[in-house]
């Protein structure tokens, strides 16, 4: 049986490698209108169908979450039991913990700033990987409470003004305050290159770098760290708030400080940080997020969804929405921080999150613990927010309610810009440096997280080795389509006839199949003028448009007697999505990558769906034949793969070319182009793309990868 797929396979084989050679000379398609769909009844294009789907689903699931939460706020019982579901949920998508080692803490250096002072510290959060941070200490005598400030997204990190202004802030009014950096920033990038010295980013050539040896920007770093994780079935949150929990636990070794008066603050992916570590760890007895908190449904309604850590697997569909954070900590006090203009995060979200979250305080008894800051003001840690989080902090750790001011005599009217260039900080990056040449990366046996993960993956594939070989192909078909989230359907799509084209070797008919529930998909059916029963379901992963000119490979096919269906998955092609993407083009991520994170919202992936889409059309193929083998490229070749596993008597043959060797191989890239797509959240748990290829007869080279 191996022998003869494998014969079949080189015969594919020679037209993927025609197809290759073809295309390198670019034959154009002539006059030929090859398009299929046209807009919907209510103009909505074929590029929009697909998104406009995923928003109604998307929005379907956060509307099954209020209906639970309405009937959950009926007894106190069920709120307590809503915070445990959430929590262990969260814990477990996260990828759980890891074990507590030794931080062995160093002090590198201190400054003396005008009513406090700081410390410049290192911690070993994990082995040989190492957090840097600046701890403010009042000129008070100690002990002192202390807050955490994680920071949002600036490439400076620790060092950013608005996180020096607000740590200063608290220290003056007599609390520690601990600014750290994230992986991915200040001194903590994960992709440096030390081959060259860069003055300003590769993927942002008008923004400095902060460091010569870093080349990506920090949102970047996190997206690939994301699918890192993701792969392994974690998510790189998991190290963002292990570093804040091992944060704390420096903090409670010391004998200045309160061990049981801790509190934490953070702006944009700082307030991200903030909710994440607020909702896990008991120890946070105040916090402020701040500049983060909305509805996940306006955020897809608007921006879209945000850096990979912001993004839970599945977090919708189990009805874990942002006021969960909240929630998940009740009754402890919080103070939501919030900008009425906000154009990152929609305010009008953050009403309905604070709305919610008062609602679930006050079941509890306490309404009073929970309240909203929020200014007329723009995205961003202001003055007007650093303010109303230390009257916050100093109410709950000192016990004290105090005036703050920043500054101590404002004008009775400014603009943004002149509030911000009346705060001013004490120091620039260098003088905050923690490490001895700037980054972690450049300390003698330091891991990165890119590491990390690729030490859990070696080890996943020894532990699932033996459970994979032991399972008959029925229980491994169990396990993929559980994995992917694949559909068991056998059903035969209607097909539409939108259109016929002649050749002199074949007619060419436009066809749609329903994909979901009014959105479509296209192809192109090539039938011989004297059709025989073979046929090949030809799936690129650009466009079913790309191998059809005149004597191309598809052509080249049907002259060998073979009906050809020239069909598109979902999201590629005339259903490719992006729009809100468009300007930055298809970058590193595949310009659908908003879209790709939607799904993962609703845990869904686009590997699953687009398999079923796979077999949808291969029912449809083999209506017309006997014979059908499959050839998959690109993006296409994963979906076809799982395809072909799961149904390997339905295919004669199949090649796929142009596709990654293993998953495996990307936990470890720091280099890797248009990978979200074929992302699925913990399929190294359970398989690899070659214990697929085995189960289909085909092992390495010979399928095609690249």
């Amino acid at each position: 049986m191996i022998k003869l797929r494998c014969l079949a396979l080189l015969f594919v084989s020679t037209v993927l490698a025609l197809a290759s050679a073809l295309n390198a000379q670019t034959i154009p398609l002539g006059a030929e209108d090859l398009a299929v769909l046209k807009p919907a009844a209510d103009g909505v294009t074929a590029e929009r169908a697909f998104e406009r789907w995923l928003t109604r689903e998307f929005v379907a699931m956060t509307e099954q979450r209020s209906a639970a939460f309405e009937k959950m706020l009926k007894s106190a019982a069920a709120c307590r039991d809503w915070q445990e579901q959430r929590r262990k949920f969260f814990l477990e998508r996260i990828g759980g913990l890891p074990e507590r080692t030794p931080l062995n803490p160093q002090i590198t250096g201190t400054l003396k700033g005008k009513g406090y002072r700081v410390e410049k510290i290192v911690l070993e959060t994990r082995p040989a990987f190492h957090l840097t941070a600046n701890l403010y200490l009042p000129e008070t005598s100690p002990p002192w409470p202390a807050v955490l400030v994680p920071c949002g997204h600036s490439h400076e990190g620790k060092a950013a003004g608005q996180y020096q202004l607000i740590c200063m802030l608290l220290a003056r009014h007599g609390m520690a305050a601990i600014c750290y950096d994230p992986i991915g920033q200040g001194e903590r990038y994960q992709m440096l290159d030390t081959t060259r010295e860069r003055t300003v980013f590769d993927d942002a050539p008008h923004v400095k770098v902060p460091h010569p040896n870093v080349r990506l920007m920090c949102t970047t770093e996190h997206t690939a760290t994301g699918l890192s994780s993701a792969l392994i079935g974690a998510n790189v949150a998991q190290f963002r708030i292990w570093d804040g929990m091992r944060v704390i636990d420096y903090l409670q070794s010391r004998k200045d400080i309160l061990a049981d008066k801790i509190g934490c603050t953070g702006n944009s992916g700082g307030g991200t940080e903030t909710a994440y570590l607020m909702a896990l760890d008991d120890r946070i007895v105040a916090a402020a997020p701040g500049c983060y908190l909305t509805t996940f449904r306006r955020l897809i309604e608007t921006l879209g969804p945000q850096d990979g850590e912001q993004n839970i697997f599945g977090q919708i569909a189990f009805g874990m929405d942002e006021a969960d954070y909240c929630i998940m900590r009740a009754p402890k006090p919080t103070l939501i921080c919030a900008a009425t203009r906000d154009a990152t995060f929609d305010f009008g979200g953050t009403w309905e999150v604070f709305r919610d979250a008062k609602r679930f305080y006050s079941r509890l008894g306490s309404p009073e613990t929970i309240d909203m800051a929020a200014p007329d003001s723009p995205h961003g840690f202001t003055l007007q927010l650093r303010e109303a989080v230390a009257r916050f902090m100093s109410r709950w750790l000192l016990g004290k309610d105090v005036a703050v001011r920043e500054i101590a005599e404002l004008p009775d009217s400014f603009t943004d810009d002149e509030l911000r260039a009346l705060s001013r900080p004490d120091w620039i990056p260098e003088q905050l440096q923690c490490t001895p040449r700037g980054q972690v990366l450049l300390m003698k046996g330091e891991r990165s997280v890119f590491e990390i993960n690729a030490e859990i993956a070696t080890a996943l594939r020894k532990s699932r080795e033996q459970v994979w070989h032991s399972m008959d192909d029925v229980a491994k078909r169990k396990i993929i389509r559980e994995t992917i989230g694949a559909r068991a359907d056998d059903t035969v799509p209607a097909v539409e006839k939108l259109g016929v084209i002649e050749r002199d070797s074949c007619t060419i008919t436009k066809v749609a199949i329903a994909s979901e529930e009014g959105f479509k998909l296209p192809a192109l059916l090539f039938v011989p003028k004297k059709p025989g029963r073979k046929a090949t379901l030809y799936l690129h992963g650009t466009s079913m448009k790309t191998d059809a000119a005149p004597g191309g490979p598809i052509e080249q096919l049907v002259q060998q007697g073979h009906t050809v269906l020239a069909a598109e998955l979902r999201g590629i092609g005339e259903t490719e999505t992006g729009l809100r993407r468009k300007a930055f083009g298809a970058g590193r991520f595949g310009r659908d990558n908003l879209e790709i994170l939607t799904a993962h919202l609703m845990g869904k992936s686009y590997v699953g769906m687009r398999t079923d889409d796979v077999g949808r059309w291969t029912r449809v193929l083999k209506t017309m034949a006997d014979e059908v083998h499959l050839l998959a490229i690109g993006e296409a070749a994963i979906p076809a793969l799982h395809a072909a596993a799961l149904d390997r008597a339905a295919y004669k043959s199949t090649t796929l070319g142009e596709m990654i060797p293993s998953w495996e191989s990307l936990v470890s890239a720091t280099e890797s182009v248009d990978q979200s797509v074929n992302t699925v959240h913990g399929v190294l748990q359970h398989y690899d793309l070659p214990d697929l290829r085995k189960m289909i007869g085909v092992e390495g080279e010979a399928a095609g990868g690249k």
